[in-house]
């Protein structure tokens, strides 16, 4: 199996740990989604894949129903993704998304969180050339051959598809400029999309002992309970 699902298969979704912090986090991707490209799932195809994400999540209907309103009330505050970097303990390269609607918070509590588990927050470019920027969908595997589903979908950018044989399912891979073609050739297929993120994966990964793992989990915990937060990924392997 290919690099990135072997991947994913280790972080196993843990940033969605706790179930009131998933819905926040994806809340508030579905109303920045609602408000930049409309209410309507069929005409906006972003906000159509994250209201799946929440179902996937078993995100209450009501939930997501308030998130889309959300994006219609002229007192909401626009959400901004900001990209934070830095190094955990013993070298390991951090990078954590966020989606803020007051960035000095935001950047504040990033801060602090390295400073207090002895961490080091850098600057822009310090190693996010250390991650490749994926997308990731998951639908039914049905019958699919992974072989022959990936050599008819490369064309629309798919770069590795690989089958979950515990979740009976098929998981897509390509850039994370390709989330859209790769999307739309699903849909247009006739395909249910369970699920459709982005994933930054570290091209080179570095193993520590248990003693240092629990220093950097420390960091990756108190970063991840940030309700600004939504992605924290890591080189630790």
């Amino acid at each position: 199996m290919g690099r990135a699902f072997e991947f994913r298969k280790a972080r196993k979704m843990k940033r969605w740990g706790q179930m009131s912090k998933t819905f926040t986090k994806i809340g508030r991707e579905i109303t920045k989604a609602a408000k930049e490209g409309g209410p309507d799932p069929e005409a906006n195809s972003k906000l159509r894949v994250l209201i799946q994400n929440a179902k996937a999540a078993n995100m209450p209907k009501d939930n997501v129903e308030r998130a889309i309103k959300k994006a219609t009330d002229k007192n909401q505050e626009s959400w901004d993704e900001r990209v934070y970097e830095g190094y955990a303990p013993h070298g390991i390269a951090v990078l954590i998304e966020t989606l803020t609607d007051n960035p000095t918070r935001t950047v504040a509590n990033v801060r602090a969180a390295f400073n207090k588990c002895d961490g080091s927050l850098g600057t822009a470019g310090s190693v996010e050339f250390m991650f490749e920027h994926k997308c990731m969908f998951k639908i039914p595997a049905g019958d699919i051959d992974p072989e022959e589903f990936e050599l008819e979908m490369i064309d629309f950018g798919v770069e590795e598809v690989d089958k979950d044989e515990e979740e009976n399912e098929i998981i897509i891979y390509g850039q994370f400029q390709d989330f859209g073609n790769i999307q739309g050739a699903l849909e247009d297929k006739g395909f249910e999309i369970k699920e459709a993120i982005l994933e930054r994966i570290p091209t080179d990964t570095k193993q520590l002992t248990p003693e240092q793992e629990e220093d950097v989990n420390k960091l990756i915990e108190r970063l991840e309970d940030d309700d600004d937060v939504q992605q924290v990924f890591h080189t630790m392997a």
